[in-house]
C-alpha cells in the first residue's frame, strides 16, 4: 500500500462534504428536489446520522482515491485523474443507473457535475499535499 498523508485525505473529505453542502443547496437545491421527488413528498431521515456519514463516505472515498493516485501526484495530475474519475467512471455509472430508472437528464447533469467537481477538487487537494 502506498504512503498516504491523512491530513491531506482529512482536508479533501471536508472540500468534497462542503462542495456538497453549496451544491445540492445554494446552487442546485430547487432543481435538485424537484427531480428528485418529482411531486413525492421528502421522507424523513435521522439528519445528523445522515450528514455524519456522508462524512465518512467521503473520508472512504479521498483515502481510496489518494492510494489510487499514489505519493508522487502534483496538482495537475491530480485535478486531471480526479476530473477524469468523476466524468469518465463515476458520472457515466450514474448515467447507466439513471436510464434505466428513468430519471431525468437534468438530475444525472446536477448529480453527475457533482462528483466529477467533488473528484477534481479531491485529486488537486491530494496532489498538491504531499
Amino acid at each position: 500500500m502506498p504512503p498516504v498523508n491523512f491530513l491531506a485525505v482529512i482536508a479533501a473529505a471536508l472540500s468534497s462534504f462542503l462542495l456538497g453542502g453549496v451544491w445540492y443547496s445554494a446552487l442546485f437545491q430547487k432543481a435538485w428536489m424537484r427531480e428528485v421527488n418529482a411531486g413525492a413528498e421528502p421522507k424523513g431521515g435521522n439528519m445528523p446520522m445522515i450528514f455524519g456519514l456522508s462524512f465518512v463516505l467521503s473520508l472512504i472515498a479521498s483515502f481510496v482515491f489518494a492510494m489510487f493516485l499514489g505519493p508522487e501526484a502534483d496538482w495537475k495530475f491530480g485535478a486531471a485523474v480526479g476530473f477524469a474519475a468523476g466524468a469518465g467512471w463515476v458520472a457515466t455509472s450514474f448515467g447507466t443507473n439513471y436510464l434505466f430508472a428513468r430519471r431525468s437528464l437534468r438530475l444525472w447533469l446536477i448529480d453527475g457535475g457533482y462528483v466529477t467537481v467533488q473528484f477534481t477538487l479531491i485529486g488537486l487537494i491530494l496532489g498538491a499535499w504531499h
